[in-house]
């Protein structure tokens, strides 16, 4: 089906048995467990926050299906999973792997994936002192970069709900400056993106779109973010650009708390900013709200200290969000974005406050907002 608009969210895929999780913080464990335990830390602060339809296993294809039915029927054009593979090997796979491929109805919702190739730190959860442990680095060697990008022309790109933007398939990179990293140089990874278009072409699969997820503010400690970016997303090749959250690009102006209505007319003039910059397509993003306090140990006094002990987004209603998502309506109308794409962050971060699953609160209310402005899928 063509859409005038193509409306994508970010998924993130930590809410599940893990092994690796099951090693590190004890068997049972996932992420539901931080918003359990999650509580207010400041006069007026809403948590935890309660998921209307429970604390379910998105591994199952079952509760997928529900997932893609809600997300297809309130006109949202496909997930982005947040996707992770190490130099050991893949992680929280079975998300992608055992619940969105094997649901029944997946032809309804389209799927891609976001490389996110950063280092995972031990922030599950988060003391006061840092550094935070690093459980696994983001840059990957050549031979994992190739392994890792078989698996995903092999799996994902083969599938028929695979989502492409202008008839190419969608594929998105976190951290470019630690894939340069890994790969040893500039040289080195546009040699390794060459091949990669050169290994889709060859499985009969047509063309790729490359994506570069790009911010000026640092979130996690060990971030890479780019020191020169429209002159390295030119050399390497890459097709577009979007962002993933707006925290890497706007600064919070209050702690505890920032307005939501204060950042949103910030945000229109920076997805003009963002475009100037990078000189290619940008794919403006809007995000539903912020809150990491959840990743933070409960008992430490909330200070302003850094990621994930930053300020919380407030004011974030469906009404507010709904303003936020005709802005960047309005930014695609006027000729900026073609083909028409956007960015929403995202489906299900539950423990950093942005989520478009239902609460008890607000019911389905922000997916509905996505609804009224864009359509039934």
């Amino acid at each position: 089906m063509n859409r005038e608009y193509e409306v994508a969210a970010y998924y993130f895929p930590n809410y599940h048995l893990d092994k690796t999780n099951e090693e590190w913080h004890g068997p049972g464990w996932n992420e539901w467990e931080l918003l359990k335990a999650a509580k207010p830390r400041f006069e007026g602060h809403i948590q935890p926050k309660v998921p209307m339809w429970g604390y379910e296993d998105e591994a199952d294809p079952v509760v997928m299906e529900k997932k893609i039915s809600a997300a297809a029927d309130h006109g949202l054009s496909a997930f982005i999973f947040d996707w992770y593979w190490h130099e050991e090997g893949p992680y929280l796979e079975k998300c992608l792997e055992e619940g969105y491929l094997k649901a029944t109805n997946n032809d309804k919702l389209k799927f891609a994936v976001m490389w996110a190739n950063h280092d995972w730190l031990e922030i599950q959860p988060a003391p006061r002192c840092q550094p935070y442990q690093v459980r696994r680095r983001g840059p990957v060697s050549k031979e994992i970069f190739e392994k890792a990008t078989q698996h995903i022309i092999d799996t994902y790109f083969c599938h028929p709900s695979y989502w492409k933007v202008d008839g190419k398939l969608y594929f998105s990179i976190y951290e470019l400056m630690s894939l340069v990293k890994g790969l040893g140089g500039l040289q080195e990874t546009k040699n390794a993106l060459d091949n990669l278009r050169d290994r889709v072409r060859a499985a009969g699969l047509g063309a790729l779109h490359l994506n570069a997820v790009v911010w000026g503010l640092e979130t996690l400690p060990t971030e890479n973010t780019l020191t020169n970016p429209a002159e390295i997303i030119k050399y390497l090749g890459i097709d577009s650009a979007t962002s993933y959250v707006w925290v890497h690009h706007l600064e919070f102006m209050h702690f505890p708390d920032t307005s939501y209505p204060e950042l949103r007319e910030k945000c229109k003039t920076e997805h003009e900013r963002l475009r100037r910059e990078y000189k290619i397509t940008y794919f403006p993003n809007v995000t539903m709200g912020w809150d990491s306090s959840p990743r933070t140990i409960q008992t430490d006094v909330f200070e302003n200290l850094g990621y994930p002990f930053y300020p919380v987004y407030t004011g974030n209603t469906p009404e507010e969000f709904e303003k936020a998502l005709w802005d960047m309506k309005a930014f695609m109308d006027e000729g900026n974005v073609q083909p028409k794409v956007c960015t929403i962050n995202a489906w299900n971060e539950w423990t950093e406050g942005s989520y478009l699953e239902p609460d008890t609160v607000n019911g389905m209310g922000y997916l509905e907002a996505i609804r009224n402005v864009f359509g039934k899928c």
